[in-house]
């Protein structure tokens, strides 16, 4: 009779042989049933996980025969009260099949995981980026569609089609503007990641420049922490002077 160390050996790979999966069967060992029920529940996480991955390029590939490079963008950040927005644009290749989603689903340590495959497989991968100064001259909106028009104009590979997160790009490409598009489609959701794991490294870094305000964990949101390094220590090259409350400190500091 095998061994369980064999069994486990034998169902390392899905699929497993169905001789070892018959023979696992018959076992009356109780490590032999919590074997098969861990095979069989890795067997239906890869269907959900294909299953995800066929519901979540269905955009793709409807569009794919007409449109080889189709390009997802994406933005992150543009509701702190600090630092840039920065947006994405990313062409996947056909078979790409990493579980790419919504980067505010994903663990950070997820997230940078599945960023060092995009950035691997990807066909091609730019960004674009406003800064406060740019957001307060223009607004956030127009900051972002700057941005998502520069992301575009970067890519090494000019894309056929644009599927765009809840915004339009200017640009003359043809695109499509899908509501949480990050969740419905991989190039979207690769872009959203790149997107994430870019901006927080930057305010990982302003947290370095401008200690006191908790950067590198609020990203420049309003959190109590924020809010106090506010009140500390005023205003930084990196806050958005058109956003409360930091227009408010500012108009509190010509006061005084």
């Amino acid at each position: 009779m095998p061994t369980l160390s064999d069994y486990r050996q034998q169902l390392a790979k899905i699929p497993a042989d169905p001789a070892v999966l018959a023979a696992l069967a018959q076992d009356e060992r109780v490590g032999a049933t919590r074997l098969l029920a861990q095979y069989e529940h890795r067997v239906a996480q890869q269907k959900n996980a294909l299953l995800e991955l066929k519901m979540r390029s269905r955009y793709e590939r409807q569009l794919w025969p007409q449109y080889p490079h189709i390009a997802g963008i994406d933005e992150v950040g543009r509701g702190p009260l600090a630092g840039p927005v920065v947006t994405a644009a990313v062409i996947l290749p056909h078979d790409f099949s990493a579980p790419v989603n919504d980067s505010k689903q994903l663990s950070a340590k997820t997230r940078q995981q599945l960023y060092t495959v995009i950035m691997s497989e990807a066909v091609s991968v730019s960004l674009g980026v406003s800064d406060a100064k740019r957001i307060d001259q223009e607004n956030i909106y127009h900051a972002t569609e700057l941005a998502m028009g520069e992301a575009v104009s970067h890519l090494s590979v000019r894309p056929d089609y644009l599927l765009v997160d809840a915004m339009t790009v200017p640009t003359a490409l043809p695109q499509q503007k899908l509501i949480k598009g990050d969740a419905n489609s991989i190039s979207i959701a690769a872009a959203s990641i790149v997107a994430k794991v870019v901006r927080d490294e930057l305010m990982t870094m302003y947290a370095q420049v401008y200690p006191g305000y908790d950067f590198g964990h609020n990203m420049g949101y309003g959190t109590k922490k924020h809010l106090a390094g506010l009140d500390e220590y005023g205003v930084t090259p990196i806050h958005r002077h058109s956003f409360e409350p930091v227009q408010r400190h500012l108009q509190d500091s010509r006061l005084n």
